[in-house]
């Protein structure tokens, strides 16, 4: 961090507007300090921008979250690279940092980030599912979902996934499944539902697999997300505690509020803050955005997945990456992520979406920590109770008010463009901003660095000082040593 006297004139010379800006550098405020405010503060900050960073918590990295109070390192929110390969945006940066994947998978579709052998499931007896059974009913799910597609073909009109499966198991009686066998086929339509943090019945059939796949599967981060965001960060002028409530753009600028009454003011703002603030309308903007852009705001969705860390004194579970458990719906299925799998340390994690995370969030966190708990007994009866807990809260977080986004019923997909899309000298960042990769870190930090270059474009062209010649951001290094990323499987 800077020091305080250098911070305060830094601050002078972003608040300076054209008539002095032969005495200062061009000045930009970011809005938000998860992956893509770092990104686009850090992207800015690189080419000689003066920038400012807000962040409404008290610490940095937004829906990334790694938390330390079991004595190491435990990802509360995300905790996944999908797409372990060289064209993964962060790549490059985990590499250098020589930070250990575990590959949890290998290329599997959208919804597989643990290869099928990789599960456990029970019942509610705590019988163990036949793998047999296991893999089969994952056949036919795979099946359920390629019908889907003459579906989508067949229909005009948009309609939700569960709806599909609903036609298609009418047209296909083959593919019905009975008994244990059906409550297993819920407990991956409930794995579905986690991939979106969205219940089945809200998910668009027309846009669900409009993602771009990245090759190389899915690496869980074993030290957790918080060295890349300390990385980032480094040598940036960060604004910690300050929740911004008000944006003015003006022809020359914008002035930024912030919810003690200081302002900010700079040649532009980058705001990157979750959908759902922008959805609460947490911010005032004036004048107002543009209908199109708060069309996008209020019908882009926004999901929630929510995980409770249960830290045990030893390990009493197999030795797989998820532990499941099979119901007559996907509401009453569950499942747990194995951390000591991949880093070593008894804890498991449970990981409610959708309308169960929302009905968990009410209770205390006590109470919700007993309630994964007592799913965990119900598989594995001499389960020894957990000696710590953590919970979070990511639906009813004011600074996120929900997990990631995506894809409602009868709504185009190209709301994440049209949200990315600046307004004169605000320029939006975030995984809800990416078409290409919705929902995930290295869409927000990708976002992140596409809005850092159109701000950085915009500003100097407005004052004649664009380079044509400068290279885009990134360029400087893309060029270089490529490092190979370090990733082990069990």
């Amino acid at each position: 961090m800077e020091s305080q006297d250098q911070s305060n004139r830094q601050l002078s010379r972003a608040s300076c507007y054209s008539h002095e800006r032969k005495q200062s550098s061009p000045s930009v405020i970011v809005i938000g300090g998860g992956f893509a405010g770092i990104s686009a503060a850090r992207a800015l900050h690189d080419a000689s921008f003066q920038v400012v960073l807000l962040e409404s918590r008290d610490r940095l990295g937004g829906r990334v979250y790694t938390d330390y109070s079991f004595g190491f390192p435990v990802d509360m929110g995300a905790s996944w690279l999908h797409g372990v390969c060289k064209e993964n945006p962060l790549a490059p940066l985990i590499g250098r940092l020589g930070l250990p994947l575990y590959r949890t998978s290998g290329d599997n579709s959208v919804l597989y980030d643990h290869d099928l052998e990789s599960y456990a499931l029970f019942d509610m007896d705590g019988n163990q599912v036949p793998q047999e059974l296991v893999t089969k009913v994952g056949e036919v799910f795979e099946n359920i979902l390629n019908e889907t597609e003459k579906v989508r073909e067949e229909y005009k009109c948009d309609m939700s996934i569960m709806q599909a499966f609903a036609i298609v198991l009418e047209r296909r009686p083959d593919l019905r499944q009975e008994g244990l066998a059906h409550k297993v086929l819920q407990w991956y339509l409930c794995r579905m539902e986690g991939w979106f943090a969205a219940d089945a019945d809200t998910i668009s059939l027309k846009c669900w697999d409009q993602e771009e796949l990245l090759s190389g599967g899915h690496g869980l981060m074993v030290r957790g997300y918080l060295p890349v965001i300390n990385t980032l960060a480094k040598g940036l002028d960060i604004r910690l505690g300050h929740r911004v409530t008000k944006i003015v753009r003006r022809n020359n600028g914008v002035k930024v509020t912030v919810e003690d009454g200081k302002t900010f003011v700079a040649d532009a703002a980058v705001i990157a803050v979750p959908l759902g603030v922008l959805k609460a309308k947490r911010i005032k903007f004036e004048p107002r955005l543009p209908e199109w852009k708060e069309e996008a705001i209020a019908d882009l969705g926004v999901g929630t997945e929510n995980k409770i860390a249960l830290h045990f004194d030893k390990v009493f579970w197999p030795n797989v990456e998820f532990l499941g458990v099979v119901a007559s719906t996907s509401y009453g299925c569950s499942y747990f992520l194995n951390l000591h799998k991949a880093t070593g340390h008894p804890v498991l994690v449970y990981m409610p979406a959708g309308r169960l995370a929302h009905d968990i969030e009410k209770m205390s966190d006590e109470t919700a920590a007993n309630f994964a708990f007592l799913q965990l007994k119900k598989i594995l009866p001499d389960a020894s109770e957990p000696i710590q807990y953590l919970v979070s809260h990511w639906g009813t977080d004011v600074n996120s008010l929900g997990s990631y986004s995506y894809d409602t019923v009868g709504k185009p997909h190209d709301l994440y463009e049209r949200l990315r899309i600046p307004v004169d000298n605000l320029f939006f960042a975030g995984e809800a901003t990416s078409a290409s990769y919705p929902g995930t870190v290295h869409g927000a930090f990708s976002t992140g660095q596409m809005a850092a270059e159109d701000c950085r474009m915009r500003v100097l062209e407005r004052y004649g000082e664009l380079d044509l010649f400068h290279p885009v951001m990134g360029e400087e290094t893309s060029s270089g040593v490529s490092v190979p990323l370090l990733i082990s499987r069990l």
